[in-house]
């Protein structure tokens, strides 16, 4: 049985910014688009108080494709920190639930935030797991994370076009689809891409999405 994973995430930077309302309504646009585009989980990233925002999903590799597509989306100045959570979440009621998923989440969401004030600038996804979980999804989630440092940075690296590009990219749209909405040629599409290194995100996206099927 795939374990249930919970996510937790915070706005990077949210007493700095100069517009929080208008940060935080960007966030809930992206996540319900992302939720349209690649509808893995009965609801979208949701707001929950201050900064903060929570979304519930069937498994990792449903995880982390979404939260990717998140980050590709949003605006330049918008960026989340993202604590991912591998384990039960039990509903109290109707509303709220509660469980190890999601004091993983809360770990890891601490830990990102350790990596990102010490060394590891752009680090912006961790995953933690709940205690009881077996050897191989521990041995997953340890790969996962190295794979998510590598990730963060590249996509802390790309421009707000090459991000629209390559999250197009990743939901299979064509170049020259891409080219027509941003009115720009495909071959200007093509050198966007490479330059940004959108390939391996894609490649990453695609491998990911194979264990939804």
């Amino acid at each position: 049985m795939t374990p249930t994973v919970a996510v937790i995430a915070d706005i990077v930077g949210s007493r700095t910014l100069s517009d929080r309302a208008g940060a935080q309504r960007a966030i809930v646009s992206t996540a319900a688009r992302v939720h349209a585009d690649h509808a893995v989980s009965a609801t979208s990233l949701a707001p929950t108080v201050g900064d903060e925002f929570q979304a519930v999903y069937p498994g990792l590799a449903a995880a982390l494709t979404s939260l990717l597509l998140i980050q590709l989306d949003l605006p330049d100045g918008v960026q989340l920190r993202f604590g991912i959570g591998v384990g039960a979440v039990d509903p109290v009621d109707e509303v709220i639930t509660d469980g190890p998923g999601w004091w993983a989440a809360r770990a890891a969401i601490d830990d990102a935030h350790r990596l990102q004030d010490r060394a590891v600038p752009h680090a912006r996804t961790r995953i933690a797991p709940a205690a009881g979980q077996d050897a191989v999804m521990l041995e997953r989630i340890a790969y996962a994370n190295a794979y998510l440092l590598a990730r963060d940075e590249l996509v802390a690296s790309m421009s707000e076009r090459a991000r629209r590009l390559t999250y197009g990219r990743c939901l299979g749209r064509t170049q020259r689809k891409l080219a027509e909405d941003e009115g720009i040629t495909q071959p200007a599409v093509s050198q966007a891409l490479a330059t940004a290194g959108s390939a391996a995100l894609v490649a990453g996206f695609t491998d990911l999405a194979g264990d939804l099927a």
